[in-house]
C-alpha cells in the first residue's frame, strides 16, 4: 500500500520529522526561507498533508491547488496563517502545538521585561564598544522590577505564567484583560481583573499574550499609548500586528514610554533599515520564544502526530476545527 503524500514547509527537528519520513512520502522544503506562494501551489497538488509553519499563509488558493488534502498541520500554537474557516468548508482538519512551549515563552518574555528595565543590551553594547571607562553614577539607569505592577494583555497559559513569574518572583502586582475571568490568576496571585484603560493607566509593565484576531489586530496604537505611564515598558512576544508599529516608534522616540522590547514585530522580520532598530530604548530579537531544544522538540512530535492522525482519518491530537 502506498504511503500518503505530503508536504513539509520548512525542515523541523528530527523528532518529529523522522516520524513523518518514516511514514508517510514527504517532501520537505530546504530553504531557509518559507516556500514561495506559487511554490507552494505546485507542491501541495498530489498531497493528502501539509505540515505548515506561522510563515506560510495557507489560504483558500492553496486548498483548491491541493484537492486531496486532507489535513493541515501548523507548527506553531497559533494559526492566523491558515485560513480556517476555508478548511473547515473543504473537510479538512487544521491542527496547531498548544501548551509545550508555554514555559519557554513565559521565560523569554520576563527575560525581555528584565532586560528593557535594566537596559540590558544598551550597557552590553556599550562596554562592547569600549565606552566604559569607570563606574557611572548617573549611567545607564533602569526602572525597578521588585514590586511594580505588571499588567497582562490576555490571561492564558501563557499569561499566566509571565504573571506567576512577577508575583512570585518579584512581588509583582498583578493586573489583567481578558474575555473572561481567570479565577485561579485571582486565587494563585492576586491578580486583578480590569478594563484597558486601567490597566493602560496604572500597569508599570505591559505585556501582551492575547492570539491575533480582528479584535486584537492594531490593538495598542496612538491612543493608547497616550494613556500609558510615561516610565512604562512595552513587552510583546503574541504577535506583531497587535502593535502598530508606527505608533509605538513614535512613542519610544518622543518618551511617551520608557522602554519596549520585541520578540515579533509588523512586519516580521522588520527590514534592517526600520527606525525602530535606531532607537536605544527599544530591544528587537527574531522571534525566539520558544526556541529551546525541549521545547521544539515537543512541537514537531505535537504536529507530526496531529498530520498523521489526519492522514488516518482520525480527530487530532490538537485540533482547531473539530
Amino acid at each position: 500500500m502506498s504511503k500518503p503524500r505530503v508536504f513539509v514547509t520548512r525542515r523541523i527537528p528530527d523528532a518529529g520529522l523522522n516520524m513523518i519520513l518514516e511514514n508517510t512520502c514527504a517532501e520537505v522544503w530546504d530553504g531557509d526561507l518559507p516556500p514561495p506562494h506559487e511554490v507552494l501551489k505546485e507542491k501541495v497538488r498530489d498531497c493528502e498533508g501539509l505540515l505548515s509553519l506561522l510563515t506560510d499563509t495557507i489560504d483558500a488558493e492553496i486548498m483548491d491547488a491541493a484537492p486531496n488534502l486532507r489535513v493541515i498541520s501548523n507548527y506553531a500554537v497559533g494559526y492566523n496563517n491558515i485560513d480556517v474557516a476555508a478548511a473547515t468548508a473543504r473537510g479538512i482538519k487544521v491542527g496547531n502545538t498548544p501548551g509545550v512551549l508555554t514555559e519557554a515563552t513565559a521565560d523569554l518574555a520576563f527575560t525581555l521585561l528584565c532586560a528593557a528595565a535594566r537596559r540590558i543590551v544598551e550597557g552590553a553594547d556599550y562596554a562592547r564598544k569600549g565606552k566604559w571607562k569607570t563606574w557611572e553614577p548617573m549611567g545607564h539607569l533602569g526602572q525597578d522590577i521588585w514590586g511594580a505592577t505588571l499588567g497582562i494583555i490576555g490571561m492564558g497559559r501563557i499569561g499566566y505564567a509571565m504573571a506567576y513569574r512577577g508575583h512570585k518572583g518579584f512581588d509583582m502586582r498583578i493586573l489583567y484583560t481578558d474575555v473572561r475571568p481567570n479565577e485561579k490568576a485571582e486565587q494563585d496571585l492576586g491578580a486583578r481583573k480590569v478594563d484597558f484603560d486601567t490597566l493602560l493607566r496604572e500597569s508599570d509593565f505591559v505585556s501582551i499574550h492575547t492570539d491575533l484576531n480582528p479584535t486584537t489586530q492594531g490593538l495598542i496604537g496612538p491612543e493608547e499609548f497616550a494613556k500609558m505611564k510615561s516610565n512604562a515598558v512595552l513587552i510583546n512576544t503574541a504577535r506583531g500586528p497587535i502593535v502598530q508599529t508606527q505608533a509605538l516608534y513614535e512613542a519610544l522616540r518622543d518618551g511617551k514610554i520608557w522602554a519596549a522590547a520585541l520578540d515579533v514585530t509588523d512586519p516580521e522580520p522588520l527590514p534592517p533599515d526600520h527606525p525602530l532598530y535606531s532607537l536605544p530604548n527599544c530591544t528587537i530579537i527574531p522571534h525566539i520564544a520558544s526556541a529551546t531544544y525541549t521545547s521544539r522538540n515537543k512541537m514537531a512530535v505535537m504536529a507530526a502526530e496531529n498530520l498523521l492522525a489526519g492522514l488516518r482519518g482520525e480527530p487530532l491530537p490538537n485540533q482547531v476545527n473539530p
